[in-house]
């Protein structure tokens, strides 16, 4: 008996053995697995932390560039004309995406307006045909109800004999018109229910503007965008401040100082007549339309135009249209590519 039961305690202690190498041996998986995955984090650490110092290195470079021309006499009359240029090109950046995201709000208002409008009509529509079958059920509930009072006066006026003796047969009616009436009841509370969940019918969401709406919002944008060009192409200052927006400082050199105070002098000017010259609506839409009719797309799903098809450049005073030549989309003027709908 003893060698039993220590055989019994023998295998006992082995099978708890087990549990505990194999509860160690998950354990060990466990922590192998979470130490590479820390590792791969330090890693991918490591390379931003190599990324950001050479973004700081570059960065600190273009500090002691600029702080150098800041230094030079010569240089110090440039470095605030560029800066002013650049200046100017994120003005025109922001007031042509401002110019964009209202005619984009505006388009989707009224795109989503007339979508609520038919379905409100066709709500209203479906309403009043329930709002009639409710009627007509109520009027065959009524007129039942009519017929089973008068079946009841009829049964209720019978003779003794003839109450008996046809008895049956009234019964039998006045228990189908019941029926008929329990039926017209049910069908109007079923329809009641229908005309309930119409009238809590939400309206649709807004789904977007379609091809046809972003193409025509692109090609007011380009009018725009050929506005403030043409707003500036008298003095000289469209291709300066592309220029500046593309290079770096010190790599323009835009003369001596009486040359750089005349540019800023041009600036000023230019843009104070800008800030005060809104009422350009009715040649913004004359101008688009004659964009529009040079405009190719790319193919059917595409909404902003192939950039050599609207190359263009229509200057409209009064009636009179005089027509040049500037790339504004595919030579990015004022970031259009990044304000166009798509």
């Amino acid at each position: 008996m003893a060698s039993l039961t220590a055989k019994f305690a023998s295998s006992e202690q082995k099978s708890q053995d087990s549990e505990k190498l194999l509860h160690l041996y998950w354990n060990r998986a466990e922590l192998k697995k979470e130490f590479a995955g820390m590792r791969k984090e330090q890693f991918k650490l490591q390379d931003r932390i190599k990324q950001q110092e050479g973004a700081t290195a570059r960065l600190q470079q273009k500090l002691d560039h600029l702080e150098d021309l800041l230094l030079d006499p010569q240089w110090v009359g440039n470095v605030v004309v560029y800066y002013q240029l650049r200046g100017l090109a994120l003005r025109c950046q922001r007031k042509l995406a401002r110019f964009a995201e209202q005619l984009k709000q505006q388009r989707e208002q009224r795109q989503h307006n007339n979508i609520l409008v038919s379905w409100n009509e066709e709500r209203t529509s479906e309403a009043r045909s329930l709002e009639s079958q409710i009627l007509e059920r109520r009027e065959d509930v009524h007129l039942l109800e009519d017929q089973l009072q008068s079946e009841r006066h009829r049964l209720m006026s019978m003779s003794g004999f003839l109450k008996v003796f046809r008895r049956r047969s009234v019964t039998a009616i006045l228990d189908s018109l019941a029926g008929q009436i329990d039926l017209a009841r049910e069908e109007e509370d079923a329809v009641v229910q229908k005309l309930e969940t119409v009238k809590n019918r939400k309206p649709p969401d807004n789904e977007g503007l379609d091809i046809l709406t972003k193409r025509s919002i692109n090609l007011m944008i380009l009018a725009f965008a050929q506005q403030l060009y043409l707003h500036f192409t008298d003095d000289n200052l469209a291709k300066l401040v592309k220029e500046a927006n593309e290079k770096s400082v010190g790599a323009i050199n835009y003369g001596d100082q009486t040359e750089c105070d005349q540019i800023l002098e041009r600036i000023k000017k230019c843009v104070e007549v800008m800030d005060t010259n809104s009422d350009f609506a009715g040649v913004l839409q004359q101008r688009a339309k004659l964009i529009s009719e040079k405009a190719t797309f790319p193919n059917d799903d595409e909404a902003v135009p192939v950039s050599a098809s609207v190359a263009t450049l229509f200057s409209i005073d009064d009636e009179s249209v005089k027509v040049g030549e500037v790339d504004i989309l595919g030579e990015n003027y004022w970031e259009i590519s990044a304000i166009l709908s798509r």
